[in-house]
């Protein structure tokens, strides 16, 4: 078993210094954390998931959307508004109403695919 190479001094090693040090430097930069974040951060929600989930049968109008999922417009509008600003959906208006559906189709399987490794 391996154990904290932390020595007395409450510091690690010189060695992990520099493995720690190289391990740090491979990694994105914070802004890049921040967008993957983000990314996460939409999906977090069940609304959210709902809504992908739905679309992944095809494009939806905004009133089907609320239909199915019995929520005020503002809410939906509101959800839907954080998925696209996170790159999951687009839209498209025809008339008056705005249809939606997945950048990705692919998006509710890689979703599951995520939850089975976890």
């Amino acid at each position: 078993m391996k154990t904290c190479e932390i020595l007395d001094e409450k510091r690690p090693s010189g060695e992990l210094i520099t493995r720690l040090k190289d391990i740090m430097d491979k990694l994105p930069d914070d802004d890049q954390f921040l967008v993957k974040s983000e990314i996460f951060k939409a999906i977090s929600d069940p609304t959210r998931l709902k809504i992908l989930y739905l679309l992944a049968d095809g494009e939806l109008c905004v009133c089907e959307i609320i239909f199915a999922l019995e929520k005020p417009q503002s809410t939906i509008s509101h959800h839907l508004n954080v998925l696209k600003n996170a790159g999951f959906i687009k839209w498209r208006k025809e008339g008056v109403w705005i249809h939606y559906k997945l950048v990705n189709p692919s998006i509710v399987g890689i979703i599951e695919e995520m939850v089975k490794l976890i």
